[in-house]
Order: C-alpha cells, then sequence, then structure tokens
C-alpha cells in the first residue's frame, strides 16, 4: 500500500508525476509483452502490448498538456507516490512464464487501481482547485483503465486448478 500523496504541491508537479507513471506502466507493459514472446505465450504478448499503447496514448496527452510549462525535472528516487515504483506499474516478481491471461490481467487490474488511489488521495487532499481539477481528470482516465481490464476478464474465467502443472519444469543449474 502507498503513503498519501499530500506531499506533491503544484499542478506542475502533479503533472510530473503523472507523465511518469504513464510512461513507467507503458515500459512494463512492453517489458512483460516481450517476456510472454520469449516464452511463446503470443496471446498474453498481445494483450501486454494493448495495454502499453493506451499507456503511451496516455502519457503523450499528458505531455501536449505540460507544454508551455515549467515542470520540474523530477529524480527517480525523488517522486513522492510513496512506493518504490510507479504505481500502475505491474509487479515484474509476480509474472510467470506460464501464466494464463486472467492471471496477468488480476496484476495489470492491480497496477491500474494503485494509479487510481494514488490520483484519489490527491484529489482527496489537496485544496488547490487547479489540482483538484488535474487529479480527479487523471483519477477518472485511470478508472477507464480499471474498466477496460475488468471488461477483459470478463472474457478469461479463472483457471482450474493445476492451471500452472509444468511437465517440464526448469532446472536451477548451480
Amino acid at each position: 500500500m502507498t503513503k498519501p500523496s499530500k506531499d506533491i504541491e503544484t499542478v506542475a508537479e502533479l503533472l510530473a508525476h503523472a507523465y511518469r507513471i504513464e510512461v513507467d506502466a507503458e515500459e512494463r507493459y512492453l517489458m512483460l509483452a516481450d517476456q510472454m514472446e520469449t516464452h511463446n505465450n503470443p496471446e498474453l504478448a498481445l494483450m501486454f502490448r494493448k495495454f502499453a499503447g493506451h499507456e503511451k496514448h496516455h502519457a503523450e496527452e499528458i505531455r501536449e498538456q505540460m507544454e508551455g510549462m515549467n515542470i520540474p525535472d523530477i529524480k527517480p528516487w525523488d517522486h513522492k507516490w510513496g512506493a518504490d515504483e510507479s504505481p500502475e506499474a505491474v509487479d515484474i516478481n509476480a509474472i510467470r512464464y506460464n501464466m494464463t491471461p486472467w492471471h496477468a490481467l488480476q496484476k495489470a487490474l492491480d497496477a491500474e487501481r494503485k494509479a487510481f488511489d494514488f490520483f484519489d488521495r490527491i484529489a482527496c487532499v489537496t485544496t488547490d482547485p487547479e489540482m483538484k481539477k488535474w487529479a480527479e481528470e487523471f483519477r477518472a482516465e485511470e478508472a477507464e483503465h480499471v474498466e477496460l481490464v475488468l471488461k477483459e476478464l470478463t472474457k478469461h474465467p479463472e483457471p482450474k486448478e493445476g492451471w500452472n502443472h509444468d511437465p517440464d519444469p526448469a532446472v536451477h543449474q548451480e
């Protein structure tokens, strides 16, 4: 769980964070797509690329909104999302080569909800009307992402027990 994000004090700082969140999410989805292609899971590779496209589109929109503004250059270790990684970055350690679309969608849903929560907290704690407007707009976009993932989940039922049985498991070489 991330800490409250009330340390973000300006619209410019909020936009810098929002842009970074979208860029990080796109990069992570592309990384996951590459992993799935390597492990011959084309369905998940395609799904992750689709999600990366949504993130890229949102990053481009934010970049356009930032034009002409004095946006701070925030170092990765200075971001104020209260966690080591960007809220919308899918947990790379939770991805398995043999996971099903249902599992991948659960991970994506978790990431999208974290991004929603991040912007929701800002919208709830800020007293700046302009920052509140921006945070609410970003929160609404993340709500759309959550809905998109939930819609995809209806197409992929939870797998039955034993889904992860591997008749030829990897062997660790020492």
